[in-house]
């Protein structure tokens, strides 16, 4: 198919990292089966295989975002999960659906049971997405993990809420997941986990605010931040606070598409984020009222390298359609 690919604007002015080419020998071996070993997996969508998308930063999440960037492309961030009818938010089934779809980076909530087990849950509080009640930090694992899970229209699913080591083995060489944690849980114990499983290189903590940032920076100097970033003087402080800008990526926001500070970011190697998640006014629910699909690649093309989205199958296709997402084969990518 012919390409109506969006002319591509000037972006980072970074030094160009090459992947080894061991990596490329290692994807010629094709895609494979995204869903094999689905812990529990029952109900719609969740056969034992399932075949996908992989998104394999291949040990260093700084090239692999280079790369990207020098091919023009932008990712998608299924917020939550990617959640849409049958598939609830913060589901391991839901993560492995959306990885048939596109090759998307996954924003998880991580919670804390009352006997320390950490696991998915956005809510303080079940009703919403459980068949259970109460506040989730006051139950143990064991009375958690026999709910169901519901879907965002409230419809009962047949899967049950993920531990969330389960979900880092899950999701090893097959994409990057955005860690945001809830109220009940501990830095600590989000850390600790990832260095038992060695998944320091895939996945990227969220932090609100330069206190956060600078603690997660301290319990783990390897990893990715993302950090609010309104203004090139809070990335100047950010730095100042000792994180280098290179283990930064810049969330800018849900409303103003701003090409200005997308531009200062990029030429400081920090990775952008916009996102067009959110409420009623979303610019999600604005392209789906309107069919504007197209939009994603236009915000794409004003420097964004990651969109955060509660859409991410139809932003991933629009981005496709513009020559804006990665092709199958390119900077540790392979897809269906």
């Amino acid at each position: 198919m012919k390409s109506h690919a969006l002319p591509i604007l000037p972006r980072k002015n970074r030094r160009r990292r090459l992947f080894a080419a061991a990596i490329f020998s290692t994807l010629a071996a094709g895609c494979g089966d995204v869903g094999e070993g689905l812990p529990g997996a029952t109900g719609p969508g969740a056969a034992t295989t399932l075949s996908g998308w992989r998104v394999d930063p291949q040990g260093d999440l700084n090239a692999f975002f280079d790369c990207l960037d020098d091919n023009g492309a932008a990712l998608v961030s299924a917020h939550r999960g990617g959640p849409y009818p049958g598939f609830p938010e913060n589901a391991l089934e839901t993560i492995a659906e959306i990885l048939k779809q596109a090759p998307a980076l996954i924003e998880i909530d991580v919670a804390t049971s009352s006997d320390g087990v950490l696991f998915l849950m956005h809510d303080d509080t079940l009703e919403r997405t459980t068949t259970g009640s109460g506040e989730a930090r006051a139950m143990t694992w064991a009375e958690i993990s026999k709910l169901r899970l519901k879907d965002n229209d409230g419809a009962r699913t047949a899967f049950h809420p993920p531990a969330f080591a389960d979900v880092l083995a899950f999701t090893k060489d097959r994409t990057i997941l955005q860690i945001d944690f809830k109220r009940s849980t501990r830095f600590e114990d989000v850390v600790n986990e990832v260095k038992r499983q060695g998944a320091g290189d895939r996945v990227i903590y969220i932090a609100y605010g330069f206190a956060a940032a600078r603690k997660l920076h301290r319990l783990h100097p390897e990893a990715m931040i993302s950090l609010s970033l309104d203004a090139g003087s809070e990335l100047n402080r950010a730095v100042a606070a000792g994180i280098p800008a290179d283990r930064l990526i810049g969330f800018t926001g849900t409303e103003d598409v701003r090409p200005r500070l997308f531009s200062i970011l990029s030429d400081r190697d920090v990775e952008v984020i916009f996102g067009t998640l959110g409420g009623s006014r979303s610019i999600d629910r604005e392209i789906a009222r309107t069919g504007d699909n197209a939009r994603y690649a236009t915000i794409a093309g004003q420097g964004v390298d990651i969109i955060a989205t509660d859409r991410p199958a139809a932003a991933h296709k629009a981005l496709a359609r513009a020559g804006r997402a990665p092709a199958a084969g390119q900077c540790g990518i392979e897809g269906a």
